[in-house]
C-alpha cells in the first residue's frame, strides 16, 4: 500500500495559474475551489509525458478503449454493467448537466434540485431559459455537528410547481456541498417520484469515488433497468484523481433515445473533450492507481476527522458537517451571526479578518445563508493553519 504521507507535501502553486491560488491576496490562505493541492498520481503524470513527447496533439475522438474502460470501472465499482456504447465523453460535468437539460427540456420548463447545493446547478435554468424549482434539504443541527434529510413533501410540492411541468431532476449525490451520500431509500424515494412525475434524472456523482471511512455508494442508475432508463449519469476523473483542468468527464446514458438527444446537443454546442484529458482518464479509470486512491482517502478521512474535532474543541459556536464523501466541509455561522461575533457575512469576515478564503454559502441557494464551505484537500499543515486562523478571530 502507498504511504499516506506522500499528501503531506505542500506544492507551491502560487507559481502555476491556479485559479485557486491566485485570486486573492498572497497573504490569503485559498480553502474555497474544489480541486486538491496534492499532485495527480504517478501513473498518469507518466502518460501524459508519454503524450507530450509524442509531440502531435492533432484532433482526436474518445477510443473504444476509453469507452469501454468506463464500463469496466462501473462494473468493478458497483457491479454496474452498461455497454461502452452508453458512455458519452465530455468536457466536464458543468458541460454536462447544462448539456442534459438542452436534451430534455423545452424552453419555460422546470427542472428540480435541492439545495442548499453546488451554485453551478443554479445558473442552468438560466443558461437554458428553464424554470428553477427547488426543495430545500432540512438542517438537523446536533451539538457541534450538522445532518441533512430530505422534506419529501417539499420534494414532492415542487414538482411541477408553480403551473410549470418539470422535466429534469439534478441529483448530487455525493452531494455538494453538505457531503453525504444519499442512502439507498431515499434513492428509492427520489426514483419513484420521478417515475410517477415522468421526470427525467440528472445524476452529478463527480465525487462519488471520493469516500470517507466506511461510506458505500451506488449510482442510482443501477438499482434497476427502469431507472437507468430515465437517468443521465455524469462521472469524471477529475476530482478523485485531481486533474479537473484537464476537462473530460462522461455521461452514461442507457436509454437510446436518450442517448441521441444528448449526443445531438453536444455536437450542436461543439462541446469537444481535450485530448490529454482522455490520456488521463484511460490511466485514471484502469486501476493502476488504486493503490494511490486508497491512501488519499484515508489521508482525507483522517483530515475530516481532524477538522471536526477542532470545530468541536476549538471553534465553539461553528457547526460543521461530517463529511461521507468529497474533502469539501459544510460550516454554520449562523449561530455566531445571531451573537455579533461574526458581523454580516461569514465569507467576507474570515477573508478580511482571518485572510482564509472559503465559499460564500449564501451562492449555495436557499438554505446557504450565513454557511460557508471550506476544502480540506490539502496537506494537514495547510488545513491546521487555516483552521487556527479562524480561531485567531472567533
Amino acid at each position: 500500500m502507498m504511504s499516506e504521507s506522500l499528501f503531506d507535501a505542500v506544492t507551491d502553486r502560487r507559481a502555476s495559474n491556479s485559479i485557486k491560488w491566485n485570486r486573492y491576496g498572497a497573504d490569503v490562505l485559498p480553502m474555497w475551489v474544489a480541486d486538491m493541492d496534492f499532485r495527480a498520481p504517478a501513473p498518469v503524470l507518466e502518460a501524459l509525458r508519454r503524450a507530450v513527447d509524442h509531440g502531435v496533439f492533432g484532433y482526436e475522438m474518445p477510443s473504444r478503449a476509453l469507452l469501454e474502460t468506463v464500463a469496466a470501472r462501473m462494473e468493478k465499482l458497483y457491479a454496474w454493467q452498461i455497454e461502452p456504447q452508453m458512455v458519452v465523453a465530455i468536457p466536464g460535468l458543468v458541460s454536462g448537466f447544462n448539456a442534459a437539460a438542452w436534451a430534455v427540456c423545452a424552453p419555460g420548463e422546470g427542472v428540480l434540485m435541492q439545495t442548499p447545493v453546488y451554485p453551478p446547478f443554479l445558473q442552468t435554468p438560466e443558461n437554458v431559459g428553464l424554470t428553477r424549482q427547488w426543495a430545500e434539504l432540512v438542517c438537523e443541527r446536533q451539538g457541534s455537528t450538522l445532518r441533512y434529510r430530505v422534506d419529501w413533501e417539499a420534494f414532492e410540492t415542487a414538482t411541477h410547481s408553480g403551473g410549470v411541468p418539470t422535466r429534469l431532476f439534478l441529483l448530487c449525490n455525493p452531494h455538494n456541498p453538505i457531503g453525504q451520500v444519499y442512502t439507498h431509500a431515499d434513492l428509492l424515494h427520489i426514483a419513484d417520484v420521478c417515475e410517477r412525475q415522468d421526470i427525467i434524472i440528472c445524476s452529478d456523482e463527480i465525487h462519488s469515488e471520493l469516500l470517507l471511512g466506511e461510506t458505500s455508494f451506488t449510482p442510482i442508475a443501477a438499482l434497476s433497468p427502469e431507472i437507468a432508463a430515465r437517468t443521465i449519469t455524469l462521472i469524471a476523473p477529475s476530482k478523485t484523481f485531481n486533474v479537473a483542468g484537464l476537462f473530460c468527464g462522461f455521461a452514461i446514458i442507457p436509454d437510446p433515445g436518450l442517448r441521441e438527444r444528448y449526443k445531438n446537443v453536444l455536437e450542436r454546442l461543439t462541446l469537444h473533450v481535450n485530448n490529454l484529458g482522455m490520456v488521463a482518464a484511460q490511466v485514471a479509470f484502469s486501476g493502476v492507481c488504486d493503490d494511490w486512491l486508497a491512501a488519499l482517502k484515508s489521508y482525507l478521512t483522517a483530515n475530516r476527522d481532524f477538522m471536526v474535532d477542532f470545530v468541536r474543541t476549538r471553534l465553539p459556536g461553528l457547526r460543521v458537517s461530517v463529511p461521507e464523501a468529497t474533502y469539501l466541509a459544510w460550516l454554520d455561522c449562523n449561530d455566531l451571526i445571531a451573537q455579533g461575533r461574526i458581523p454580516g457575512s461569514p465569507y467576507d469576515f474570515f477573508l478580511k479578518e482571518a485572510k482564509v478564503a472559503l465559499n460564500d454559502g449564501a451562492d449555495f441557494g436557499p438554505g446557504g445563508q450565513g454557511f460557508v464551505r471550506l476544502n480540506f484537500g490539502c496537506p494537514r499543515a495547510l488545513l491546521a493553519e487555516g483552521l487556527e486562523r479562524l480561531c485567531r478571530v472567533l
